[in-house]
């Protein structure tokens, strides 16, 4: 059986076990508390030396980290992967985005309020992740006013990717409010086989 190893309020993390719940993978979690600082322990970096989560230890000793990786490796050959290069290409499009233009944004906001509860101390810090943040949903809620999903008008790991982050970017103080395609997209996302909360334990 598959081990993931995860946090249970990342994003990042939730993406994979939404994934793998999705496609009726069978896996088990290790919980990795990264305020503690639990994964960068010497045990730890040695299976993953760049010190993340989520990453998966496969049934046969290897380790795959990086969220964007595991879900690209585990959606082959699944209705979540298009079969046409150009579709492909525009999966991967909006997950690159989402790592670059989205997560480091709203992740962080919710991570420095949620996490750490210090918005105080990163108050100033808090209104440019704030405005990174509004920008992404921008983009998505103006790519969404005619279409149903991200690529191709199916569901696909795009979605899970830009979902994770999204739904709860209340919790970092930006509001969803302003984007209604977006309201109506996660709804969509919700309303899919096997959908599982960010709080779910797996």
């Amino acid at each position: 059986m598959l081990t993931v190893y995860s946090n249970q309020l990342s994003g990042n993390c939730y993406k994979v076990r939404l994934l793998l719940t999705q496609l009726g993978i069978p896996f088990k979690v290790v919980e990795v508390d990264v305020v503690k600082g639990e994964q960068r322990t010497p045990e730890y970096k040695a299976k993953n030396p760049n010190a993340k989560v989520p990453m998966v230890e496969m049934e046969n000793g290897e380790f795959l980290p990086e969220s964007g990786a595991i879900l690209y490796y585990f959606a082959q050959n699944t209705p979540l992967w298009p079969l046409d290069p150009l579709s492909q290409t525009r999966v991967l499009q909006w997950m690159f985005f989402e790592q670059y233009s989205h997560e480091p944004f709203i992740a962080v906001a919710r991570f420095w309020v949620h996490y750490l509860k210090a918005e105080e101390k990163y108050k100033e810090q808090l209104v440019e992740k704030r405005k990174g943040g509004n920008r992404a949903l921008a983009v998505m809620d103006g790519h969404l006013r005619d279409r149903s999903y991200f690529v191709g008008e199916r569901y696909s790991i795009a979605d899970i990717a830009l979902y994770a982050y999204t739904h709860v970017a209340p919790d970092g103080g930006i509001s969803l409010e302003p984007y209604p395609a977006i309201g109506e997209w996660m709804k969509r996302v919700e309303a899919q086989p096997r959908h599982i909360p960010i709080t779910q334990p797996c």
